[in-house]
């Protein structure tokens, strides 16, 4: 049986968390040299992306709970890159970029680029396009599956 094909060995979980910290140790090292973390540049991204959004439809985009996002918006906030401000009715609140913060994201994004790049060159960009296909097949059946009535 050729490996492609053999019954998977070891735990899938420990796998995609092993991958997941090496790449994000590359990618957190050269965000690093802006002073963000991948966390907070995929923060700001999102927020450039989506424009000002309340943060329960920020979260919803970027998969988090609540409290992940609350934690992750207040370096930013602090910083002066976001800005929380009152939304539609008096309950409500929406995230927004601010000129620093557009600047801070472009410059981080000069720098994921780089990494995105040094990635691309350490695996292959033939292996890398084969994951993310392979990454978003297995995230579209879990997704699936995690709608399904049990």
């Amino acid at each position: 049986m050729s490996p492609a094909i053999a019954a998977p060995k070891g735990c899938t979980n420990f796998k995609t968390r092993q991958l997941s910290r090496l790449l994000s140790r590359h990618y957190d090292a050269e965000l690093a040299t802006v002073g963000l973390k991948t966390t907070q540049y995929s923060l700001l991204t999102h927020v450039l992306r989506l424009g000002p959004l309340a943060p329960g439809e920020l979260a919803r985009h970027m998969g988090l709970d609540a409290s992940t996002l609350t934690r992750n918006l207040q370096p930013l906030l602090a910083a002066g890159w976001l800005v929380q401000e009152a939304g539609a009715d008096a309950r409500s609140r929406s995230i927004s970029l601010t000129a620093a913060g557009r600047d801070k994201q472009a410059e981080a994004q000069r720098r994921w680029k780089a990494a995105q790049q040094q990635v691309n060159a350490l695996l292959g960009a033939e292996r890398v396009a084969a994951l993310h296909l392979l990454l978003d097949d297995c995230t579209a059946a879990l997704q699936a599956e995690s709608v399904e009535p049990a």
